[in-house]
């Protein structure tokens, strides 16, 4: 097993980053939102990564973060999806929205990635819902516990968690009301202060 990579990028292509590691290329595909936060080539790289063995090839897929890692292991688990449909679904959302798409079972938008029908969408919420925790993915984010460009400020979770329900309960999408509430500002004291704010992002 290869628990990551750690060398120079030297090249992106459409669906993979090259890394140099002592002189030997690897081919690491990866989701197409984690290929846009690379840096440029020549620059030092980690990614925490997977390998698929097949009777005809090894794949080996990369993260910038253990959490998109985790993320990708729990959704290859469902069956019918293999890693090029988690790869496939991890490049249309990152895990938060991914993690409150299941939670409020929003088959419409884990169907967007390509190759994964609403039946399939369907299955994952099913299989998924009781291992995820939305105040876990908050908390996650709030403290930057990972390097991922994107993080939740630093108001309280619970509160967070609070304002995304209630966004989703008015009708908005899940992924939407997550991408929201992830750009208030930390001053926001109340559910209420971060609903007004978040609001002004919908609009």
């Amino acid at each position: 097993m290869i628990s990551y990579v750690r060398g120079k990028l030297a090249s992106i292509e459409e669906d993979k980053a090259i890394i140099d590691v002592g002189g030997v290329g690897y081919g690491v595909y990866m989701p197409r939102q984690s290929l846009s936060f690379l840096p440029e080539a020549g620059s030092e790289v980690k990614l925490y990564t997977y390998l698929n063995v097949k009777e005809d090839a090894m794949q080996l897929f990369g993260f910038l973060t253990r959490d998109d890692l985790e993320i990708f292991r729990l959704v290859i688990g469902v069956s019918g999806i293999g890693p090029k449909g988690g790869l496939n679904i991890l490049s249309c959302m990152n895990p938060d929205e991914l993690r409150f798409a299941i939670m409020s079972g929003d088959a419409k938008a884990i169907s967007a990635a390509p190759g994964i029908g609403k039946k399939t969408a369907e299955k994952l919420i099913v299989e998924l819902k009781d291992k995820v925790d939305i105040e876990d993915m908050l908390e996650h984010a709030a403290h930057g516990k990972e390097d991922r460009a994107s993080v939740m400020p630093s108001a309280d979770s619970d509160m967070q968690a609070e304002a995304v329900q209630a966004l989703a309960a008015l009708g908005y999408g899940s992924a939407e009301s997550l991408r929201a509430v992830k750009k208030v500002s930390p001053e926001c004291e109340t559910v209420e202060d971060i609903l007004k704010e978040a609001l002004k992002y919908l609009f």
